[in-house]
């Protein structure tokens, strides 16, 4: 298999930031908050970049560093992940005490005990800190707004869980195909990125078919019908 040159975030973002920056391209719903939160492709790409940036100048990361995610399917993780991607990280969606920065949620800094650079994100909407954070522990909010939103790529590792870029995009791609996905679908879905089989096939997949992804927190069976037809969704997915 040739490897690719460009990072995993270039490889299913630029596509679209040529054909269509503007339009919706993760729209977050939680519906025990009634959250709604909505990307462009524009916007993702800035806070990717801001989330690459933190990462390299804040953390000093080289490419080929481990990052451990321990996030839910949420708009922030998107970015994150994006940003990770950006910088030539390997994400891994577990406590890997071999990698260097763990992005975790307020309630999982624990779990990541043992890894040197921990930062911790509240998932707020209107991007508030998390409170009370025990020292040594990175807020992401207030941190990564100081950081630019460009970036410039300087290298490439593994993508996911200890596979290339290139295995990592060619699994999306499959995947989207077996879900019938296209450029012109928007995607409804309230599944978990736990795992990197749920990663791929929950996000990757839809970025890399080119479509856009409406992504449920706590689904109401009750709002779903309403929701399709209001977010003009053309495939549902678990």
């Amino acid at each position: 298999m040739r490897e690719l040159n460009e990072t995993l975030t270039e490889a299913v973002l630029d596509p679209i930031l040529a054909r269509d920056p503007a339009g919706p391209r993760v729209t977050y719903y939680d519906d025990a908050t009634g959250a709604r939160i909505e990307l462009s492709a524009l916007t993702l790409a800035n806070w990717a970049a801001k989330t690459a940036n933190m990462i390299r100048d804040e953390f000093g990361l080289t490419p080929g560093a481990r990052v451990a995610v321990l996030l839910p399917a949420h708009w922030q993780t998107a970015a994150v992940l994006l940003g990770c991607w950006w910088a030539g990280a390997e994400v891994v969606l577990h406590a890997d005490p071999d990698a260097e920065l763990a992005l975790v949620t307020a309630d999982r800094i624990a779990e990541a005990e043992a890894i040197a650079e921990v930062a911790a994100l509240s998932l707020d909407p209107m991007g508030m800190p998390v409170r009370d954070l025990p020292i040594g522990v990175t807020d992401y909010a207030t941190s990564v707004r100081v950081h630019g939103d460009q970036f410039r790529p300087g290298g490439i590792g593994c993508a996911l869980d200890g596979e290339s870029v290139s295995e990592v995009l060619e699994q999306a791609r499959k995947s989207a195909a077996r879900q019938g996905f296209t450029s012109a679908d928007r995607v409804l879905s309230s599944g978990s990125w736990e795992t990197p089989a749920e990663l791929i096939d929950g996000f990757v997949a839809v970025l890399a078919a080119g479509a856009s992804l409406v992504q449920v927190a706590n689904p109401d069976p009750a709002a779903q019908q309403r929701r399709v037809t209001a977010e003009r969704v053309t495939v549902q997915r678990p």
